[in-house]
Formats: C-alpha cells, structure tokens, sequence
C-alpha cells in the first residue's frame, strides 16, 4: 500500500464558479469530504502540493489526512476532475474512511517473472484481458498491484484471478466467476507464419492427391448449384 499523504485545508464559505477562480488565484483548488455518515466539508486545498500527489501515482488508491480547523481527517480520494484544455487539477472529492471501513478501488495488474515462462522464451506476448481488477478492501490494506505470476505458462495458457494470491481481507468485486486477468498469446508475426504454413501443407496435399478436391473448405456448391453431398 503507498504511504499517506498529508494535506491542509481551510474550509469554503462560500462555493460557485466565482469562489473557485478566487482560489485558483491563490493557488488553492476546491475539493469536498464526505461519507461516514456525517455532512460534507466543502474545503479549499493547495494546489501544488494536490498535483503532485496526483502525479505520483496511485492517487486513488492512497489514503489521505487532511487537516481540517485542527482536526485531523482520514480519507481516501475518490474522484478528481482535470480542466480539458490545460489538464489543470480543478476539484477534488474525499471520502471519509474510519475502523472497519471497506472500499471498492480499481488495482492495476502487475505481471512478474516473465523470464520464467515458456510461451515467451518462444516468443509469445503477454495479453493483459484486464489491466486493472476491481476489488472490495480494508481502507488501511489496499494492494498496490494485482501480482500475476506467469512462471511456467506456455502460448495459450491463461491465468485466472482464483491463481493470483491477494491480501488478506481483499476479495474481487466479480464472485460469480473465475474471470481470467492475462494468457500468453502468440505474436502477430507467429500467427501469420503458422497460417502461412498451414496453406502451403493444404496445397501440397492438393498436389500429391492426399486431400480430395472440394473438401478444402466446408458447404461448396457442385456444378449444378446444389450443397456437395458424401456419397
């Protein structure tokens, strides 16, 4: 889990576009607290300080405390919003987090020990089904990744989230089923080499009489239009 950060903050007296330009005048960006069943805290925060945090990365999956009139509060970023042109952090939203908390964070997938797979050593290509995974956590125990082991899969092979080990008190927010997260495909260059090859073995068996005519591909039409029939 990343280690927290820590930020202080004034609250807002006053919200609107008209207050937030204010405060983006004094390096300040708005952001709200809210959850753990009690009001939300409409609060201004420092907006370098914000921005690199976010820059960091894992900044959703990173427990924040957040200084508040003298009062300390744990929280968990839970969404921000960039300006669209100049990609300027402009709001922030917080959740409340307390003892027993339980959240639902996208994990990213992390593969490990590449070299110890048969399927690339031959020249195979991780193929991610899913770059992050869904999962419902203790606020204080949030994997940073989602580990995949690949040691010994061959072109083809798959793994399935019930193989990857997860933290304690982690579970995947998919139940229902063993939803696989990568295979070992075979390149592009591969595939092509492999129909290519398949082809010329068509044409020879073609040639030397082993694959009667006709029967190269399923449903062709004889000459008087109809479906080829076995005799």
């Amino acid at each position: 889990m990343s280690e927290n950060f820590e930020l202080k903050a004034q609250v807002r007296e006053r919200v609107g576009k008209g207050a937030a330009r204010a405060l983006r005048r004094e390096e300040m960006i708005p952001a709200v607290i809210y959850g753990d069943k009690k009001p939300p805290i409409p609060i201004a925060i420092p907006f370098k300080e914000t921005f690199r945090q976010l820059h960091k990365g894992g900044f959703l999956t990173t427990l924040a405390n957040i200084e508040v009139d003298g009062e300390t509060i744990q929280t968990i970023p839970r969404d921000f919003q960039l300006d669209p042109i100049r990609d300027y952090l402009v709001h922030v939203d917080f959740l409340r987090v307390g003892k027993g908390s339980r959240i639902t964070v996208e994990i990213p997938v992390q593969i490990i020990n590449e070299e110890e797979s048969p399927g690339l050593k031959r020249g195979g290509v991780v193929n991610y089904v899913r770059y992050t995974v869904e999962v419902e956590c203790p606020f204080d125990n949030i994997p940073d990744a989602i580990v995949c082991d690949v040691t010994g899969l061959d072109i083809n092979d798959s793994l399935h989230i019930s193989a990857v080990p997860l933290p304690d008190g982690v579970e995947p927010t998919i139940r229902d089923r063993d939803f696989t997260v990568v295979t070992i495909a075979s390149s592009a260059g591969q595939q092509e080499e492999l129909a290519e090859a398949a082809a010329e073995a068509e044409a020879e068996a073609l040639e030397e009489g082993l694959l009667p005519e006709g029967e190269e591909g399923e449903g062709e039409e004889g000459e008087d239009g109809e479906e080829a029939k076995e005799e």
